[in-house]
């Protein structure tokens, strides 16, 4: 079946791939690195922050750390355990528009690592015990959140350009939507959105093409129930603005920026480009003039983040209260 239905593709940027999607609707690409002698997969399931109502904002995030507490044949010692004895790593992250659990291993370990992201993905437990601990590990990560300013301040810049849009939503949620989340709101969220078509599997070093494909195959029997589409429609235009959030803190934390692009638009290449020059880097016209010739802010950049229907660029800043007007000015 690998042979049969494997197409060789090639990205935007060259990159050679294969191909293949399984009757459960699960896409499963990979690249092989000649000469490495590890592998990194990922499963990366089509759902964010973006796909919850104001109510359930943060059953994404909230999910995936559900999902690591176990499943009926592993629990979460042993899934710690059986990467941690290979020397391997096995991990999560939430974004706004998708779910990512990826591990690192030797290539022989490779059924190992999607076997038990397979499990994971398909069979989490939801254990009313585990939701109740881990709703309170959740609200300690926001808390933590909540004293990073640097982070914040792209919450709220999130916030303001699209205050009525899902994606200006906080990828981890609130504290108040997070303490009164129900175990079956979140796996109602588990059910309608871990389904085949909506999961893609990447592999990329010492693989094998049709051995990635049946391990898949194996361990990926994901439920093949179509999913509810993604509502469609992009935000609507940003209107300028100026939003000061006041902490009792050391440094002034700035964020200044516009409506972006998607991230399949043809002038992602330019803008990339544009974005190294502005603030991507020590060499960018930034960073040389706010940092090293006028040492206004020791943290200056710049970047643009791309979903599937618009997109964000920004420019941020660290600095002292006293700089912000010039900083600001320049």
């Amino acid at each position: 079946m690998a042979e049969a239905n494997k197409e060789t593709q090639r990205s935007g940027d060259g990159m050679e791939y294969d191909r293949t999607v399984l009757p459960s609707g699960v896409r499963v690409v990979s690249e092989r690195l000649e000469g490495a002698r590890s592998v990194s997969i990922g499963a990366w399931v089509g759902t964010g922050s973006r796909d919850e109502s104001a109510d359930l904002n943060g059953a994404t995030h909230f999910l995936e750390h559900l999902l690591f507490k176990g499943t009926p044949s592993r629990s979460a010692l042993e899934i710690a355990q059986s990467f941690d004895a290979i020397g391997g790593d096995i991990n999560a992250f939430t974004t706004r528009e998708f779910t990512c659990f990826h591990a690192r291993t030797l290539g022989e370990d490779l059924p190992l690592a999607l076997g038990t992201i397979g499990d994971l993905v398909q069979n989490a437990s939801l254990a009313p015990d585990d939701v109740e601990a881990e709703r309170s590990v959740v609200l300690e990560e926001i808390a933590m959140h909540e004293d990073t300013p640097d982070d914040i301040v792209f919450d709220v810049f999130h916030e303001t350009i699209w205050p009525d849009h899902p994606l200006g939503r906080r990828v981890q949620g609130l504290p108040g939507t997070v303490e009164q989340m129900s175990r079956e709101a979140i796996a109602g969220f588990f059910h309608r959105y871990y389904t085949g078509d909506n999961i893609v599997v990447a592999a990329s070093g010492e693989v094998d093409h049709a051995q990635v494909v049946d391990l898949v195959d194996a361990a990926f029997r994901a439920r093949a129930t179509p999913r509810s589409i993604r509502a469609p429609g992009a935000p609507p235009p940003v209107a300028g603005s100026l939003v000061v959030h006041e902490r009792d803190i050391e440094q002034a934390h700035l964020v200044y920026g516009t409506q972006g692009i998607a991230r399949s638009d043809g002038r992602r290449w330019a803008l990339g480009l544009l974005n190294v020059i502005l603030g991507g880097g020590m060499s960018s016209r930034l960073f040389q003039e706010i940092r090293e010739k006028r040492g206004l802010a020791y943290a200056i950049s710049s970047g643009h983040l791309g979903y599937s229907e618009t997109g964000v660029f920004n420019i941020y800043a660290g600095c002292s209260t006293e700089n912000v007007g010039e900083v600001l000015s320049i």
